[in-house]
């Protein structure tokens, strides 16, 4: 029978052994977040850029390059030789930014799934005023008066779009777009009273959800996220309305990166999100980190894909 010890030595080992076998890395990493800083991907990226820089003696180089819902960003990755060098910090917001726009890329066929991140609901959230308290007070007001619910998100075609009309699918109600340029406007007037509604992250509305500025009615999906001295609530689906939906973030590579390399760089960041500091870091924006290997991300973005395709089609959701 094998010691525990010598089990722990192999565990603790195995990142060094992945690096040796692929050779990776032996020049300097770019990491590409293709927003501006300061958004949920930079949060996510730079933490754990730091911590891959650490352990595997290379630096990891964040380059944000906004633009076009991410989309510009993308196509630098994808054009980028597939040898490991180049990996981008994406989220939810790729697979909408790729069903709706024409991209010179593919979401699958450019691209390779290197490693899923972390996880994080969004939650529903409404101004104090707004009679409704529960999912199903909500949806009856919204079936009894229908179109006469405003909800506000960060933009006509954002993840925030999508995820609030799949809200109104699944429940059977129609309620009113209103596109804001970025999330930080719509939580303005989310806490003004100018919108009653809106479906959006910890990170988007943080200093309002603690100062209860807001409330927060339901969690999209399970996983907490909301800040300690604020009270839990249940989910959508445990609410009763059948709807689950959540953010996530991971790593992606140009297509073709060899597969001793891209267990390399899944070993690494693996090993990097098991570290607490990191978890602290990514507790406060709300996110838990979810490690999964590139079969699970894989299967994850295609579901995402399929699930986008179909509400932007019955929603009529077309890019700004």
């Amino acid at each position: 029978m094998i010691g525990r010890r010598p089990l722990l030595a192999a565990a603790l080992a195995a990142p060094a052994i992945a690096r040796a076998q692929s050779g990776w890395p032996n020049r300097p990493v770019r990491v590409v977040v293709p927003f501006p800083p300061g958004g949920s991907n930079d949060v996510i990226a730079r933490p754990l850029a730091e911590r891959l820089q650490a352990r595997l003696g290379q630096p990891f180089v964040v380059e944000n390059r906004g633009g076009a819902g991410g989309a510009i960003g993308a196509g630098q990755v994808a054009q980028a030789p597939a040898d490991g060098y180049t990996l981008m910090v994406t989220s939810s917001s790729f697979p909408t930014t790729a069903v709706l726009q024409k991209t010179p890329w593919d979401a699958e066929g450019s691209f390779d799934a290197v490693a899923l991140l972390a996880r994080a609901p969004f939650f529903l959230m409404t101004n104090p005023g707004f009679a409704p308290r529960t999912v199903p007070e909500l949806v009856a007001r919204a079936k009894a008066r229908p179109g006469s619910i405003d909800y506000g998100t960060s933009g006509a075609g954002g993840i925030n779009h999508f995820i609030s009309e799949y809200f109104c699918l699944r429940a059977g109600v129609t309620m009113n777009h209103i596109p804001y340029r970025g999330t930080a406007p719509a939580v303005t007037d989310l806490v003004a009273g100018t919108i009653p509604l809106m479906i959006t992250t910890v990170a988007s509305a943080n200093a309002a959800i603690r100062e209860g500025r807001v409330r927060v009615i339901a969690a999209t999906a399970p996983g907490g996220g909301l800040p300690p001295e604020v009270p839990a609530v249940t989910t959508v689906k445990e609410q009763g309305l059948d709807y689950e939906v959540s953010i996530w973030w991971g790593l992606l590579a140009p297509k073709g990166v060899p597969p001793e390399v891209r267990a390399a760089i899944h070993a690494a960041a693996n090993a990097a999100l098991a570290e607490p500091s990191l978890r602290r870091i990514y507790d406060a924006e709300g996110a838990t980190p979810s490690p999964g290997g590139p079969e699970e991300f894989a299967t994850v973005l295609h579901a995402d894909l399929l699930r986008w395709r179909e509400v932007a089609t019955a929603a009529n959701i077309r890019a700004e």
